[in-house]
């Protein structure tokens, strides 16, 4: 019997994602849409969390979007050296309701780490991480570089790579 981490993963397995990433002036209206709609639905209302989602970051970052059936349900940002931390960065992980607990947040993570290491070579990352989510950022070389600190009524660490 499998399982439930393999469960997750076959699960993910089977779902089609469709990888798209672009820089911000290269996406579309509809895929900005879905952007800021996946983001708002998670990070603003189901973790009832009321904060400035929209931050003028977007426009400096790198967008990972992965479709499934054309619904986005997997998302994160790459941020360059110098735009949140003086290492490049991953941020606003998410993934849909649709696909929780198939695996498809480590579907997600291994991607951004890959496309990570293709956009910024030889260098190490830095993630303001919830801090529940620790165990789960250790899994992809994160480390935990900092004391618990509150973020918009959120517990969050930093964590790091050292291994470039």
């Amino acid at each position: 019997m499998a399982s439930p981490r393999e469960s997750r993963r076959s699960d993910a397995d089977r779902l089609k994602i469709d990888w798209h990433l672009a820089a911000f002036p290269e996406l579309t209206p509809q895929q900005i849409h879905d952007i800021y709609r996946l983001r708002v639905d998670v990070f603003i209302v189901e973790q009832n969390c009321v904060f400035q989602d929209v931050d003028g970051v977007d426009p400096q970052c790198w967008h990972l979007l992965g479709f499934s059936g054309g619904e986005l349900v997997a998302y994160c940002r790459l941020l360059p050296a110098g735009v949140k931390f003086k290492e490049p960065s991953i941020g606003r992980v998410i993934t849909a309701r649709s696909v929780r607990r198939t695996g498809m947040g480590r579907v997600l993570m291994a991607e951004a780490m890959k496309r990570a290491h293709e956009l910024f070579p030889g260098q190490d990352l830095r993630i303001g991480a919830q801090a529940h989510l620790e165990r789960f950022y250790n899994e992809f070389g994160f480390v935990k570089s900092s004391e618990p600190y509150d973020e918009d009524g959120i517990l969050h660490i930093e964590m790091e790579t050292g291994n470039g």
